[in-house]
């Protein structure tokens, strides 16, 4: 398994060995010891699956507030998505800045989007299908959001916005500038 810290060091691309013969493939998609390695402390405790029909597909941007904050790890086992985390961490030196990843079935790699982390993605196929752990139960009202076309953070969606679909929530969240967030650095 491959850990690599992206240009926000606290968010890891992960890259699961493959291996193979005749019959097919075996691969290894989760070890809590090698996260523990790259300094991940934290147990996952549900797993989600979450399944899109079309190709522009928005999700995000979501989070949960402490005391149910929400560590997560994506993969994405039909199609490809673009798959952003956003630092919402007061005091952070990357406040308002996102990196992204293409996590797709093909390249295998999943993405790890720690607690102070506003997580979205944009389908790049029609019919997608994203697994991903959490560090916390689903909590309705810790739900947050920030507004996943806000300018201010500059999100370089690899589709044109006029071609993603958004849920009415999702457009109408907040913009950065407008959340107080639950998160310090």
């Amino acid at each position: 398994m491959k850990i690599t810290p992206l240009a926000i060091p606290e968010v890891l691309l992960i890259t699961p060995a493959r291996h193979g013969d005749e019959r097919g493939w075996f691969s290894e998609t989760f070890r809590q010891s090698a996260l523990e390695e790259a300094g991940f402390q934290a147990a996952f405790v549900q797993d989600n699956h979450v399944r899109s029909t079309t190709r522009g597909i928005q999700r995000g941007l979501h989070y949960q507030k402490p005391p149910h904050a929400q560590d997560k790890l994506l993969r994405c086992v039909v199609g490809s998505i673009f798959d952003v985390a956003v630092d919402i961490r007061k005091g952070s030196p990357t406040f308002g800045h996102w990196v992204g990843a293409e996590l797709s079935a093909e390249n295998r790699q999943q993405l790890l989007v720690p607690k102070g982390f506003a997580h979205g993605y944009v389908t790049l196929s029609d019919a997608c299908e994203v697994l991903y752990k959490v560090t916390d139960y689903y909590a309705p009202q810790a739900e947050g959001g920030v507004r996943w076309s806000d300018p201010a953070i500059g999100i370089e969606w690899p589709i044109p916005l006029n071609e993603i679909t958004a849920n009415d929530r999702d457009n109408a969240a907040p913009l950065l500038a407008e959340i107080e967030t639950p998160f310090a650095y």
